[in-house]
């Protein structure tokens, strides 16, 4: 029995420690569980492949623009000192140019002070209008005074367009002015050698009276007595 015993614990072979290390040294090397593995799946913090690559986006986000460069304070004083307009002055819409250009139009010769257009605008252009229709010795003249008609001796002094002329005979019209403005009420008179009986209204009818009205209205007056051309 003992021989046998000795036989066997002869014949055992005796755990090798390569196998008794394994299990520990392949736990050692083995990836953990805990840390996360590399996958082929997409996710949130990764570019997708078509905007990552611009030749393969179509529509590739555009960068934002940049904002617009602003002349500086110094540079704008400068400018200003040699007379150079700054780039956002220079710009002018076409609509306030016209509007502009509306506003400076020149006023109108009949909005001129009573006197002033009477001398100025008046008188010479109905001494060339009477001139034209063969009276070659007018006299004009333009006065405030009494009205020379019978009955308007009491009368307060007015302005009057006295005129003229002795080619046939003494002609002479007068027109009244009793309100210093063209646009209100007007008479007129006429006589030839004789002190005028009548005070006619003058251009009652028109709403508005301009120069070359008030021009044409005396003549066609003057032309109706018969006073004009070969008459």
């Amino acid at each position: 029995m003992a021989d046998q015993t000795n036989h066997n614990q002869a014949g055992e072979v005796a755990p090798s420690t390569v196998d008794k290390q394994a299990p520990s040294v392949a736990e050692e090397h083995a990836p953990s569980t805990d840390s996360p593995e590399a996958t082929d799946l997409p996710t949130a913090n990764a570019p997708e492949p078509k905007a990552a690559n611009p030749e393969d986006n179509p529509n590739p986000a555009k960068p934002a623009a940049a904002p617009p460069k602003r002349e500086k304070p110094a540079a704008a004083a400068a400018k200003a000192a040699i007379g150079e307009k700054p780039a956002a002055a220079t710009e002018e819409k076409p609509a306030a140019a016209a509007k502009a250009a509306k506003k400076e139009k020149a006023p109108a010769v009949e909005d001129k002070p009573f006197v002033e257009f009477i001398e100025q605008d008046y008188l010479p252009a109905l001494q060339k209008a009477i001139a034209q229709k063969g009276v070659q010795d007018l006299q004009v003249a333009f006065a405030k005074q009494k009205v020379p008609i019978t009955g308007f001796e009491s009368a307060e002094e007015c302005w009057q367009i006295i005129g003229s002329w002795s080619e046939i005979g003494l002609r002479q019209f007068n027109l009244y002015f009793p309100e210093e403005d063209i646009q209100g009420k007007k008479g007129f008179s006429c006589n030839e050698g004789k002190k005028p009986s009548t005070l006619e209204s003058f251009l009652i009818d028109e709403r508005r009276i301009t120069l070359d009205l008030l021009v044409f209205g005396l003549v066609q007056r003057l032309d109706g007595q018969k006073w004009l051309g070969r008459n």
